[in-house]
């Protein structure tokens, strides 16, 4: 698993941890069922503080990609065979809507946008 932390980017260190997390979930890197490394391992591998890996790991549970079991470790969920739940689609969109919003707002086209996702997209799919 390999993660990079950019310590003098203005993104918190915890959030780029996450997102870099989320990443290696969306690749198939980590799969359902696999479990991360417990906070004190990540933290020592990484050189960061055991907090910074725990504030990550709640994250992740709180938008369901992870389980978090006591005295057991972290723990990635499957991917619901129903689809993605309300609530999690409707943080999606509360997330992605400024996102778009600023686009717009600094001239980017509505092609554009869906360009950009769906290079993403691909990107996220080729790694994996």
């Amino acid at each position: 698993m390999l993660i990079h932390i950019e310590p003098s980017s203005s993104i918190p260190i915890y959030t780029q941890l996450t997102h870099q997390l989320i990443i290696l979930i969306a690749q198939g890197q980590l799969k359902a069922g696999d479990t991360l490394p417990s906070v004190r391992s990540l933290a020592s591998d990484l050189g960061m503080n055991m907090h910074t890996v725990n504030k990550s790991y709640h994250e992740l549970e709180k938008k369901g990609l992870i389980q978090i079991v006591p005295k057991s470790g972290a723990v990635i969920n499957p991917i619901p065979r129903d689809g993605i739940a309300e609530v999690h689609r409707l943080r999606i969109v509360e997330e992605l809507e400024p996102i778009i919003a600023e686009a717009i707002a600094l001239g980017m086209t509505s092609e554009g946008i869906e360009t950009l996702t769906s290079t993403i997209i691909s990107t996220l799919k080729e790694e994996s």
